[in-house]
């Protein structure tokens, strides 16, 4: 597909998928920012569920564009490009993966993973405008992230293409590389897997909500010990 050059400044953002390949493939700056912007969300959490490391899965997205935009002219359009890049990121994912393995202990990763978070960026620029709210959303979301981190990597993938991302089951098995039946079966045992986590958790923890210790229970306890002597109900120190 030729285009024409004009001297109108083209609006990358309103170009439909094979547009912005077809400038891309002409070099030009704004399309590949255009790509990058609207593929770094699910490229970030693919490689996030592979890496369980913020800034390696920024590495891994990184290098993943730049391999896939040196080889632009090999794109052939039979799948979306989200999927032909998705493709890449979890090649070059598992990649480091096994080159981390030869260099880190098992143990090490192990702590690493279970110290860390699923922190998903790219939020948007909605700002929850009560602080109080926000708070608890970050907290359910951080339950809910570490929970995904203990999945193994067959169904996490899966549960992040098919449950957070939204992609169909057509399209997950297409970016894996396996069949339609083995998505169903692996996002089947993930959420079972994350229900049964969650539910421990919330055993764990439920009955110490609502804490009332420290500087608040201090601070009532001060107010009626004052309250009472002011009204001679109690005296001494």
């Amino acid at each position: 597909m030729s285009i024409a050059r004009t001297d109108a400044l083209p609006v990358y953002t309103d170009m439909t998928e094979a547009e912005l390949v077809d400038h891309a493939r002409l070099g030009e700056r704004g399309a590949f920012g255009a790509i990058m912007q609207r593929c770094n969300q699910p490229l970030f959490r693919v490689a996030r569920a592979i890496t369980s490391d913020d800034s390696e899965a920024e590495d891994v997205v990184q290098e993943s564009y730049l391999r896939a935009f040196a080889a632009l002219a090999k794109f052939r359009g039979d799948s979306t490009l989200l999927t032909w890049l998705t493709r890449i990121t979890i090649n070059e994912a598992r990649g480091r993966l096994r080159g981390r393995k030869t260099t880190v202990a098992l143990a090490e990763v192990e702590v690493a993973q279970k110290n860390g978070s699923l922190v998903i960026p790219f939020r948007g620029e909605h700002v929850m405008e009560n602080p109080e709210a926000e708070f608890a959303r970050t907290q359910i979301r951080a339950l809910i992230e570490n929970a995904v981190d203990e999945l193994p990597e067959p169904f996490r993938l899966v549960f992040v293409l098919r449950d957070i991302q939204g992609y169909s089951v057509d399209e997950a098995a297409s970016s894996l590389g396996i069949k339609p039946e083995t998505v169903k079966t692996r996002l089947h045992r993930a959420r079972r897997q994350l229900r049964t986590q969650l539910n421990e958790v919330f055993d764990s923890t439920v009955n110490d909500a609502f804490p009332f210790l420290g500087q608040r229970c201090e601070r009532i306890n001060q107010k009626v010990l004052a309250m009472l002597s002011k009204n001679d109900i109690c005296r001494g120190i």
